[in-house]
């Protein structure tokens, strides 16, 4: 298998294939990622690719691939159809194909191509959602509005394929920490995904939000505060069947829990812990990671 640079994937991915289709990410704008600003984007050639694949093809059963880099649904509908033709052929046991796809780069397909996709095995998309705020989805250069957000979610959940959306406690600072919660909420609500990762966000030196923060323009919520985001996305989202994690390396209060069964007693443990103000109880800080 040959890859270029770092390789990121879900931690849901940690079982699976990682077949890099594109390098970087075609995005890279966002104020908060360092993951791809080392590379520039490029979409990989078919042969290359086919190559990885029949190489993987000798390994025996594989039930999960997962195309890398940040944005592999970005690929022109064709030359995504042939990828996943080849990975349908020649590789035995295949239950699913994964991908992370921005907003962007979903609103480029129609719903017909999305469907189509899924019927070659594409299988589940993961979204960076990060915030329903506004003014903040701005800030941070997501590079689309609360409505084309939503609209993306959907588009993948009408096509079949599952939606893994991902939102980022203390992206708003401490200043719009209750308006980045309550409208994170919102947008999930709106966009009802079968999955929510809740990650904390990370000053990772080289970013634009790292030179905010030293500049004191950005100031983190402290370990309460992202607790009382969590507690607040958590009270105030309602879903019709998602699991909601905290589970990340990033994160002091570990979660995982069926919505909308396990919601009041996921919000009065958030808020217990937080009650109880006692830091013993969550991840330390030498044990957090991105």
């Amino acid at each position: 298998m040959k890859y270029e640079g770092m390789i990121i994937r879900p931690p849901s991915e940690a079982h699976s294939l990682l077949l890099q289709a594109t390098v970087g990410c075609s995005h890279n704008k966002c104020t908060f990622c360092s993951a791809y600003k080392e590379k520039k984007f490029k979409i990989k050639k078919f042969d290359e690719i086919e190559e990885d694949i029949l190489e993987a093809s000798r390994y025996g059963s594989i039930e999960k691939v997962f195309l890398c880099d940040g944005d592999a649904l970005i690929i022109p509908q064709v030359r995504l159809i042939e990828i996943l033709e080849s990975i349908k052929h020649n590789i035995k046991g295949l239950r699913q194909v994964g991908t992370y796809a921005n907003a962007k780069s979903i609103l480029r397909k129609t719903p017909d191509d999305l469907s189509q996709l899924r019927k070659l095995g594409l299988k589940i998309a993961y979204l960076g959602v990060e915030t329903g705020n506004e003014d903040l989805l701005k800030k941070i250069k997501k590079g689309v509005n609360y409505e084309q957000m939503v609209e993306a979610g959907r588009r993948i959940k009408e096509a079949g394929i599952t939606l893994s959306a991902t939102v980022l406690l203390g992206i708003g600072g401490k200043e719009k920490s209750v308006e980045h919660a309550m409208d994170t909420a919102r947008i999930l609500t709106d966009i009802d995904p079968d999955y929510v990762g809740a990650l904390t966000v990370m000053v990772v030196p080289g970013t634009p939000l790292h030179e905010e923060y030293k500049s004191g323009a950005f100031e983190l919520p402290d370990t309460f505060g992202f607790l009382q985001e969590l507690g607040l996305m958590a009270a105030n989202s309602n879903f019709t069947n998602c699991f909601f994690t905290s589970n990340h390396a990033s994160n002091y209060l570990p979660i995982r829990a069926r919505m909308p069964q396990k919601k009041n007693e996921t919000v009065k443990m958030i808020y217990d812990v937080i009650e109880a103000g006692d830091s013993r109880s969550l991840r330390p800080e030498y044990l957090r990671a991105l």
